[in-house]
């Protein structure tokens, strides 16, 4: 499974498992509290049905009834990170955590769009707050990971990218992230030595890009495979991106910025139909300006 794909599937777990959990508490709950579960499921209907006003109009009356349940700050700060509205959403999930601070998935949530407001820092210690919560969840925070490589925390990075890989064999990905901060703690031919083989990843173009971190194929073997067969927009465009972040990765690891810039930024234009990976090349590209000095 892609590192993307274990992402969304957590998010969407993220913000049904609240409601489905707000749902078990209808039967035992008084009429106000059920007032508030009725609010909620009927902002997530608006959310489904694409009817932004009258989805965030509910939350907000949720949250106006029951100001101290953090679970009403918590279903709204979902709302706000889904619609990529980040002070917001972190401004709730914050909230929610002042009222409980056992609340794992506002941990979780907030370190997300931490990291995606470039505070990496705060994304890993809040990551780590979800971690000490669910303590099985270790393996699987590549989040974390990718946090770590950006906060210049390397050896942090490579033990959690070797943790992930024990729950995630068949991902170039990981192995690749694994690879970058070897590379940074030890150089790049001790990295490639060290470089996660992986077999089973059928996503295009990645086990090219796995072969060109292996020091087996150029830049232009990673690029040839994308665009390979004449595929439809729809499977180009996905190919596209994967291909010019981990180029742009690959780039950024030689230390040749002109072309890290290149590639990062061409990943970085289509980072909203990519979800994390997305905000991964938008953060990237932000952090390469402001080297180079620019607004």
């Amino acid at each position: 499974m892609s590192l993307q794909r274990c992402f969304t599937r957590r998010a969407v777990a993220v913000f049904a498992g609240g409601l489905a959990a707000l749902a078990l508490m209808v039967s035992a709950a008084p009429a106000a509290e059920v007032n508030v579960n009725d609010l909620l499921r009927q902002a997530h209907t608006a959310y489904k049905l694409d009817n932004r006003p009258r989805a965030l109009a509910l939350a907000d009356k949720a949250v106006e009834t029951e100001p101290k349940n953090p679970q009403t700050h918590l279903f709204r700060g979902n709302l706000h990170s889904s619609w990529r509205e980040r002070e917001k959403a972190v401004a709730n999930f914050t909230r929610a955590l002042e009222l409980d601070a056992s609340l794992a998935a506002a941990f979780q949530q907030r370190g997300a769009e931490h990291f995606r407001l470039g505070k990496i820092k705060e994304s890993i210690a809040d990551f780590d707050r979800f971690i000490a919560l669910n303590p099985k969840q270790e393996p699987h925070h590549w989040q974390r990971g990718i946090s770590c490589y950006y906060a210049g925390r390397f050896a942090d990075g490579v033990r959690q990218f070797e943790s992930h890989q024990t729950v995630n064999p068949n991902d170039v990905e990981n192995a690749v992230w694994h690879f970058l901060c070897a590379a940074k703690l030890d150089g790049i031919e001790k990295a490639r030595q060290k470089l996660i083989p992986i077999r089973g990843d059928s996503r295009i173009p990645m086990m090219q890009v796995h072969a060109l971190f292996a020091g087996k194929l150029k830049p232009d073997d990673v690029m040839a495979a994308a665009r390979a067969g004449d595929p439809p927009p729809s499977q180009l465009e996905p190919r596209l991106f994967y291909a010019h972040l981990y180029l742009g990765l690959y780039f950024d690891a030689l230390g040749d910025e002109a072309k890290a810039r290149e590639f990062i930024n061409k990943a970085a234009a289509s980072a909203e139909r990519h979800d994390y990976m997305g905000d991964v090349a938008r953060v990237h590209a932000e952090m390469l300006r402001r080297k180079a000095g620019e607004k």
